[in-house]
């Protein structure tokens, strides 16, 4: 288990108009930039065990923890969390270091941004590493209206739309229970109950499968998110169709080798149009739910620097 100890430590840094906590490494790599970025409900401590292995092979590890989350700001207006926002802070991470460009990861929602950064900037995007969330084309209908259509009002990205702030409040009285019932992996199959199903998580007393990390790796997660709260980091959910509409006039086609990992037991569907819209792209499965990084930290190193070498050579 990694300790917080042996993390980064964080430089509060000033850019595109807030301040991000930042966890650095392998400043002595300096020329060859990666930069990591987290999901939802996450912090930048989720990538603790891809830290010290991508040092070890040679880049300079940047790992912010996004709007939103830990000590980085959280504005109060909804839009600042649009995708013009979210990329042009990793924009404006790589001016603050000197950068033209970097290889961005992804996972999660740090996967569908690192995807929009592409698109929008796609001079500042070397390569691309995504864990979980696949390219999501751009329909005819707008994302959360789609989504709405597809799974009904309960589902969770539609309730946090349509009912905003209760979520929040949920997941803010039962922080650290909500936290430790996420963070699981080998759950039992259950029937799907009736309700909006992370609030019912946050509720949930008794938690199923087996925990993926150690209660002070947790206890890191919980800090953060019972100084921070969840409205910030919900924001970004509440920016689907701004999104959406955002997009609309750029090149939809990511043409930067890519690498796309996916978890055979993850809960987010795997695309079947990937190599359309992302034609240099090489998919990697592995034996895991969602929380790759997390739960299959060797083989996911294993799986990146397998990768990373060959475009090296």
């Amino acid at each position: 288990m990694i300790n917080k100890t042996d993390f980064p430590k964080a430089t509060l840094i000033s850019v595109n108009g807030v301040e991000l906590e930042v966890f650095e490494a392998g400043q002595q790599n300096v020329g060859k930039p990666i930069v990591l970025c987290h999901g939802w409900p996450e912090h930048a401590f989720s990538w603790r065990h891809q830290v010290p292995v991508l040092v070890d092979a040679g880049y300079h590890v940047i790992v912010p923890n996004q709007r939103g989350y830990g000590n980085s700001s959280s504005p109060t207006e909804v839009t600042d969390y649009d995708i013009e926002h979210l990329s042009g802070d990793l924009i404006a991470l790589l001016d603050h270091y000197g950068y033209e460009d970097a290889i961005f990861v992804g996972h999660d929602w740090g996967a569908t941004v690192v995807w929009g950064l592409t698109l929008l900037h796609p001079n500042r995007v070397n390569k691309v590493i995504n864990l979980s969330v696949p390219y999501l084309d751009r329909g005819e209908k707008p994302w959360l209206e789609f989504i709405e259509d597809m799974f009904g009002a309960d589902h969770y990205f539609v309730h946090f739309n349509r009912k905003p702030g209760v979520a929040d409040a949920v997941f803010e009285e039962n922080t650290s229970q909500f936290l430790r019932n996420m963070y699981r992996k080998n759950e039992p199959f259950r029937e799907p109950q009736p309700g909006m199903a992370l609030i019912n998580l946050a509720k949930e007393e008794t938690p199923f499968g087996e925990p993926i990390m150690s209660d002070s790796e947790l206890a890191v997660f919980v800090s953060a998110f019972e100084s921070a709260g969840f409205t910030g980091s919900i924001n970004w959910y509440r920016n689907l169709d701004r999104n959406w509409h955002l997009l609309a006039d750029v090149n939809p086609i990511i043409q930067q080798p890519t690498l796309m990992i996916y978890g055979d037991r993850d809960g987010v569907a795997k695309s079947e149009k990937l190599t359309e819209f992302v034609p240099n792209v090489e998919v990697v499965n592995l034996d895991c739910g969602h929380w790759i990084q997390q739960e299959k930290p060797v083989e996911t190193n294993q799986a990146i620097l397998k990768w990373l070498e060959q475009w090296e050579m």
